[in-house]
């Protein structure tokens, strides 16, 4: 959906330039009594604004969006995909569009395998098959690794730029040159009660790095990651 409210329809073909990153969702989030999905809104350090969520398996998949620093946009509900099957026209709105840093686009769909019908087996598969043709990469993804959400949840909650303040980030970059234990690192940079924030929103935007295949804990080893290792410039960090 653009800006002004409109929903354009093109080919499949003549779709793969659209930049979707920007459109609005193309259908409302539901909200009623005693509904079974959690709807909502986060903030995307990504793109500086807000992100609409279905559910909490949703709301964890674009959490690991905006934690990916090769996204660089992001959209949930981004279009409709319409195709016929057997004789009858069906559409179906993908959860999530992501922009890739090198231009190449993902489409996400978040299901749990043991919540996957036939019915919508058919319909990830129409737009896996669609995404294909266009040279889109597709994901349908279910309960991510639960230690790793973990981890980018308590990050995440350090994302916002306010946390960038520069004299801490200089002490932290020459505290980590060489790997150091988390909390030891912290106390070496200054008062931990003010470097902690700030080390947490460094290891959500790149700056730092340490093993997330573990609970973050005092002594989580953690290094500077140098850049040309995939980690996000200043101006990333300071626009996420």
């Amino acid at each position: 959906m653009v800006a002004d409210g409109a929903e354009p329809r093109a080919s499949l073909i003549n779709s793969a330039e659209v930049r979707f990153e920007l459109g609005k969702p193309v259908r409302a989030f539901s909200s009623r009594k005693r509904q079974r999905h959690f709807p909502g809104l986060w903030w995307s350090s990504t793109t500086g604004g807000h992100v609409g969520y279905e559910s909490w398996l949703e709301r964890d998949h674009l959490m690991l969006l905006d934690f990916d620093p090769a996204v660089v946009g992001i959209a949930s509900q981004p279009f409709w995909l319409f195709w016929d099957e057997e004789g009858r026209r069906r559409s179906h709105a993908p959860d999530y569009f992501a922009r890739l840093v090198d231009g190449c686009a993902v489409v996400v769909d978040c299901r749990p395998v043991e919540r996957i019908k036939p019915r919508d087996a058919a319909a990830f598969d129409a737009m896996r098959r669609a995404c294909e043709l266009v040279g889109w990469d597709y994901r349908l993804v279910g309960v991510p690794d639960p230690v790793l959400s973990t981890n980018v949840r308590w990050l995440a909650g350090y994302r916002h730029p306010r946390y960038r303040v520069p004299g801490v980030v200089a002490a932290l970059r020459e505290v980590f040159v060489d790997t150091a234990p988390l909390i030891a690192g912290a106390e070496e940079a200054g008062d931990p009660i003010v470097v902690l924030p700030v080390l947490f929103h460094l290891l959500w935007c790149g700056d730092l790095t340490a093993g997330l295949g573990t609970v973050l804990h005092d002594a989580t080893p953690v290094t500077l990651l140098e850049r040309g290792d995939g980690g996000r410039t200043d101006a990333d960090a300071t626009h996420r």
